[in-house]
């Protein structure tokens, strides 16, 4: 007890001293509450891919480059890279140079000497994408960027079994102490976004990694604004303040006639960074807890669920009850896409044949998006035609796909032209060849998902065909859809950078088992995949963009449903909120006036 006891009154001490030295007076912790509605899976940039472990990397590891908090639509800018990259004129060869004096976390490892990030680690964490021992979920998409010599280096591991990180490569090399190099195979214009994805490609210390070996997952080690102070998975997690950050003030580029913008940024430009001492996060699943905790101001922040979006911003206006309070509305058309895709290795509904992409369309046709719309997202979402997610590039909010069609009676004659039909007489189709016909469809145990159940259900008895939920947890089901152990899921994306480049790559034939879950393998689509790559934006890109859009239409490896408008409350103490479009960082931009927020219960 007296431990426990002196190392609170140590935290609090460092907390007073980290205000003074901020120019204020001794101050209160400022403390920011916030809550996920499904759980993390871990901390190691190399091993992850989901979005909420992906908000914590994003303000634990530094990217080289990051996306100002302001600007709209986005605006990429120097994060620990001291200044623009140089590119050579056939955008093959990035050089990058360092800020020196960045220092990561203190960690035992570094055994009491400050540990300063160099153009090594920048080296060594993109090198550990490629090692196989670390399974990374985002392996395919970074390979596609086609540094020389990494992949070579990943098959020599294959093969020997362990991935020689002291081996220097063509495409990845440390020039000096600061400065780092990239030479890519083919052109590729748009590869600064690589180079701003620190939640997946963050500078990790190599002492941290070989230090806790099947540990890195809890405990990452950075040079971010926070550091993570304490976890219980699948329940909370507490970020404190990085006391090695880096001096860093408030500065972004709003537009001219962004009157919100020009606001945040007249009162906290200059301000050090980050604003606030500790980010405390738990995971509940259940959306009414988070509803009623957010209205009982134990939460600071929601995105709100859309059950209680007519309670809360009846026709997007924020209710009476709610303004008396000075709580704020924050809406934007996110740039995602939910979508549910067919495993194509599955012996029921994948493969190319005739009779398989009929009973997918079947499906598609059948899935009533509207009524999701309406009954589920209480009007906060709008129908997807494509992967093309709002905001990105490529995107054209009056482009028009079948995939957005419902046409119950075209399903239902899909299937009898195919010969899914009722033999038996009990009310369930069979297949082709006469035998059952069960569709297997995977969700999670919570509130959240038993609406979309409860619809998947409707929308499948009304076809005619017998469907099963499997449930489990996300984690577990992630697990599952990897080892392409699942027939049917449901999820969402969200883009990571404004280019369409990644939104393909889940269907990109060489991700399979990685990003591509659908295990989707099409030698057209992967062709203009990588064509897209190195074209630079216009219309000859746009053309592939649109035969690749034609392309999943026809076979439907994924119904893509809704983009969703995000609705967020912010409890009036919170100050310099901004929903990020890309990057997923927004912690170290807020603040909290602690004068207003009540004292924790």
């Amino acid at each position: 007890m007296r431990r426990a006891q002196l190392g609170a009154a140590l935290l609090c001490a460092a907390l007073a001293m980290a205000a003074q030295a901020q120019g204020g007076a001794a101050a209160s912790p400022k403390v920011f509450r916030y809550s996920f509605p499904a759980a993390e899976t871990g901390f190691d940039p190399a091993r992850i891919n989901d979005l909420y472990s992906r908000y914590v990397t994003a303000h634990i590891f530094d990217g080289l480059y990051n996306f100002d908090a302001l600007a709209r639509p986005f605006l990429v800018r120097p994060n620990v890279a001291d200044g623009m990259p140089e590119h050579s004129s056939d955008f093959r060869t990035w050089t990058v140079r360092l800020k020196p004096g960045i220092h990561f976390a203190d960690d035992p490892v570094f055994k009491g000497v400050k540990r300063e990030l160099v153009a090594q680690d920048i080296v060594y964490s993109y090198k550990r994408i490629f090692d196989p021992e670390n399974k990374s979920p985002v392996y395919s998409g970074l390979a596609e960027q086609g540094m020389l010599g990494l992949d070579e280096l990943r098959e020599q591991a294959l093969k020997t079994g362990k991935f020689d990180y002291d081996r220097e490569v063509e495409g990845l090399r440390a020039l000096d102490r600061y400065t780092v190099q990239f030479r890519l195979k083919e052109p590729r214009p748009r590869f600064i976004y690589t180079l701003a994805a620190g939640d997946l490609f963050g500078a990790v210390a190599r002492e941290v990694i070989e230090g806790y070996p099947g540990k890195t997952m809890e405990h990452p080690v950075g040079t971010g604004p926070f550091r993570l102070a304490q976890w219980r998975r699948s329940s909370q997690i507490v970020l404190e303040r990085n006391p090695n950050f880096r001096e860093l003030r408030y500065d972004a580029q709003p537009a001219a006639d962004d009157a919100e913008g020009q606001a945040i940024l007249a009162r906290f430009k200059g301000r050090r960074l980050p604003m606030i001492d500790r980010v405390e996060i738990s995971i509940i699943e259940v959306q009414q807890p988070r509803w009623l905790a957010f209205l009982n101001e134990q939460f600071d922040l929601l995105a709100l669920p859309s059950e209680f979006a007519n309670l809360a911003a009846p026709n997007g206006k924020l209710a009476p009850n709610l303004a008396k309070r000075g709580v704020g509305l924050h809406r934007v058309l996110n740039p995602d896409r939910t979508l549910f895709y067919f495993n194509m290795e599955d012996p029921l509904v994948g493969g190319s044949a005739p009779e398989k992409v009929a009973l997918r369309r079947a499906i598609s046709l059948a899935t009533n998006t509207e009524r999701e719309i309406v009954t589920i997202w209480r009007g906060q979402a709008i129908p997807a035609q494509s992967v093309v997610a709002p905001g990105t590039w490529g995107y054209d909010p009056a482009y028009k796909t079948e995939n957005s069609d419902y046409d119950l009676a075209r399903a239902k004659a899909l299937l009898d032209l195919y010969g899914y039909t009722d033999r038996d007489g009990d009310g369930w189709r069979e297949r082709p060849d006469g035998a059952p016909l069960e569709l297997r469809h995977a969700s999670t145990p919570d509130e959240s998902s038993r609406p979309f159940d409860e619809l998947w259900k409707k929308n499948m008895d009304a076809l005619g065909l017998r469907l099963v939920i499997d449930k489990a947890q996300w984690p577990e089901q992630l697990k599952k859809a990897r080892a392409g152990q699942l027939m049917m899921w449901q999820l969402g994306y969200s883009a990571a950078n404004p280019d369409v480049q990644d939104g393909l790559g889940i269907l990109y034939g060489p991700a399979s088992g990685g990003q591509n879950l659908p295990r989707f393998r099409n030698a057209r689509f992967d062709e203009i995949y990588r064509q897209m790559d190195g074209l630079p934006d216009g219309p000859e890109r746009l053309a592939l963009l649109r035969e690749t859009q034609a392309i999943v239409t026809a076979l439907v490896p994924m119904k893509y449903k809704v983009h969703r408008i995000v609705t967020d409350l912010t409890q009036p103490w919170v100050l310099g909120f901004r929903r990020p479009l890309y990057g997923s960082q927004f912690w170290q931009y807020i603040d909290i006036d602690t004068a207003r927020q009540p004292p924790r219960r």
